[in-house]
C-alpha cells in the first residue's frame, strides 16, 4: 500500500478529478469516523465561471498542493528517516490544505509510516529522536506536537 497524502478535519481534496473531468483515480480511505461532504461536478464548474473568490481558492489549493508534492518528492529523495517523519507531520499542519489542525493528531505509527514511506519500526525511532529533542511527544493515542517550527526545520 502507498499513502501519497493525508486529509485532516476542514481539508478539501479531488479538485484535479473534478478539473479534468474524470474519475479519481486514487482511492480515499477514512481512518476514523468522518463527516464527507461531496460537491456535484455541475456546482464546482458553476462556482469555476462565476465566482472570483472560488477560483482564487482553488488556485491556493493548487498552489500549496503543488508545493506539497514537491517536498514530499525531495523529502523522499534527499533526507534522513528523521527528517522524513518531522515533515511529514508538519505537513499536516498547512493552514491552507488543512484548517483548524490541533496540536494532537490522531495518527499512528504505520499511518506515519505510509506517509513517509518509512517502516513502523523506522517510524517509532525517528519519534523517540524527535521526542528526545522536544519537537514533539508520543502519546497513547497519536502524537502532540510541541514545536512545529522545529519539526518544519528538522
Amino acid at each position: 500500500m502507498v499513502t501519497y497524502t493525508g486529509v485532516t478535519a476542514g481539508g478539501w481534496f479531488g479538485e484535479g478529478s473534478l478539473l479534468k473531468s474524470e474519475l479519481r483515480r486514487y482511492d480515499a480511505v477514512a481512518l476514523r469516523d468522518t463527516r464527507i461532504a461531496a460537491m456535484p461536478r455541475h456546482m464546482f464548474h458553476w462556482l469555476l465561471s462565476n465566482s472570483i473568490p472560488f477560483n482564487r481558492f482553488i488556485l491556493d489549493q493548487l498552489n500549496e498542493r503543488l508545493a506539497q508534492m514537491i517536498s514530499l518528492l525531495d523529502n523522499d529523495r534527499l533526507r534522513d528517516p528523521e527528517a522524513r517523519v518531522a515533515l511529514c507531520l508538519a505537513s499536516l499542519f498547512n493552514a491552507q490544505l488543512y484548517p483548524g489542525t490541533e496540536n494532537h493528531l490522531e495518527i499512528s505509527q504505520e499511518e506515519i509510516g505510509h506517509l513517509s514511506g518509512l517502516s513502523r519500526q523506522r517510524v517509532n525511532h525517528a519519534l523517540h529522536v524527535l521526542q528526545e529533542a522536544a519537537l514533539l511527544r508520543i502519546e497513547h493515542v497519536g502524537i502532540r506536537i510541541i514545536d512545529l517550527e522545529g519539526l518544519r526545520a528538522w
